[in-house]
């Protein structure tokens, strides 16, 4: 029987797994797709029915599903070593996986400190810089200074600079408060005036009023992906690079959604001709396989902690700091950009797809239509209509019937697939966004 097989696996999720960003209750009416198997862009459920996995599994899944060189480089390692603890030890994966980013820098990061996940990296990478305030003689610097609708994982340490409030609010009291600067978003700008400007303005006078205070700002370089895809100029960058240089604070640059080539070049900050202090990687370094994210960071960050004191040592530790496997397969996606020319290659996909979206951009429906590297988005007009709040889940929805897989946030509707589509991909996939996004606003 069509579909008994999905209801099956669907029907004993809902009874033992608790899923994540989810609210349980409107699983009653719009149940979990129960994969089953994927190749390339696409996922497959357990009933043969198939997905367009058009925002790269939550934006980890750079080369698709099943690759064959991460798959073949996972093998071989899995015959070698699977897992040895870091302390005390190391291993040729995370040396090599180590050296090769910060060969991608320049050398001007470097000295990778490992975890599993984004918001691990980000609470790092703030503890490292009031710890290197610390050890340097400056134990007042122990605040810091995040954007408005800035997102940085759901831990405390990574909530307390996170300004989303549907994540945030339910834990206020729980949290250690931050400093909000004015987000350069491109949307909030008036008629004749920069957003970055504004912004840069609104930092700087938070330096000023909290001078010898503030141990680090916290950005997403070039677009703020949970607020909605907020997107700002790479001058912004070099400004946020220059206030941070001039009041002495540590600039962290969180990359773990749009480094790895999501914003046109590898690192989004190569595009401000800026490094920060610290860069914090995950999701898509390991190409969607394993969890992986580490912390790099500069020179004098690392000398700060170099002691015989084991105090003034970085003692944060998790048990799968560096797992051989993560690396082997982050290596393997380092290899992958190398050998196919894939930032190019990407450039070419991404005008395709700009051209391809023109009617979704000059729709009367459609308002703020932005694009930066392989990441695009534009926001619905549906203030006033009685179906606001449940937009995604129906967007959501009707994409499944259209063989896409998509999750707006918000009104905001937003593209950001794997890298391996050719131009023939990009008109089918404008045209099935198109018919699901009639489909919705049509819908009484």
């Amino acid at each position: 029987m069509s579909g008994a097989r999905s209801h099956d696996l669907v029907a004993r999720s809902l009874r033992s797994v608790w899923h994540p960003c989810t609210q349980m209750r409107h699983h009653e009416t719009s149940p979990p797709i129960a994969v089953a198997h994927a190749h390339g862009a696409w996922l497959h459920d357990a009933d043969g029915r198939r997905y367009f996995d058009a925002i790269s599994s939550w934006w980890v899944n750079l080369f698709g599903h099943t690759n064959a060189r991460i798959n073949n480089a996972l093998k071989d390692q899995l015959d070698r070593l699977e897992h040895a603890m870091l302390a005390g030890f190391t291993h040729e994966p995370v040396v090599a996986l180590s050296e090769k980013l910060s060969a991608l820098t320049g050398h001007a990061l470097g000295h990778c400190f490992f975890a599993s996940d984004g918001a691990s990296a980000v609470e790092i990478a703030l503890k490292m810089s009031a710890h290197a305030w610390r050890n340097a003689g400056d134990s007042n610097k122990r605040e810091f200074i995040c954007l408005q609708g800035g997102y940085h994982g759901e831990t405390l340490g990574a909530l307390g600079v996170t300004d989303t409030p549907l994540f945030r609010e339910p834990y206020e009291g729980l949290l250690r408060a931050s400093h909000v600067a004015a987000s350069p978003d491109a949307r909030l700008a008036s008629p004749g005036e920069s957003a970055s400007d504004a912004a840069l303005a609104s930092l700087e006078r938070l330096l000023q009023q909290r001078q010898g205070h503030i141990a680090a700002v916290i950005v997403e370089p070039l677009v703020q992906c949970a607020s909605g895809m907020a997107m700002h100029g790479a001058d912004y960058l070099t400004g946020v690079r220059r206030l941070c240089d001039a009041y002495e604070v540590h600039m962290i640059a969180d990359e773990i959604a749009v480094g790895c080539g999501r914003t046109g070049s590898f690192f989004a900050c190569e595009q401000a001709g800026i490094w920060p202090d610290f860069l914090c990687l995950s999701k898509g370094i390991s190409g969607g396989y394993l969890p992986l994210s580490l912390v790099m960071a500069r020179d004098d960050i690392y000398r700060a902690f170099y002691d015989d004191d084991v105090r003034k040592g970085f003692l944060h530790s998790h048990s799968y700091t560096g797992n051989p496997m993560a690396c082997r397969a982050a290596l393997e996606v380092l290899a992958i950009f190398e050998d196919d020319d894939v930032l190019t290659r990407n450039h070419v996909f991404a005008a395709a797809m700009t051209e391809a979206l023109q009617p979704m951009a000059h729709d009367p429906r459609i308002a703020n239509f932005r694009q930066t590297g392989m990441i695009w988005a534009c926001d619905a007009m549906i203030d006033g209509r009685p179906d606001k709040a449940d937009f995604p889940r129906r967007f959501s929805a009707e994409a499944a019937r259209n063989e896409l897989l998509l999750r707006p946030i918000g009104n905001t509707i937003y593209l950001m697939p794997p890298y391996i589509l050719g131009q023939h991909d990009a008109a089918w996939l404008a045209e099935r966004i198109q018919r699901t996004f009639d489909a919705v606003m049509e819908a009484a």
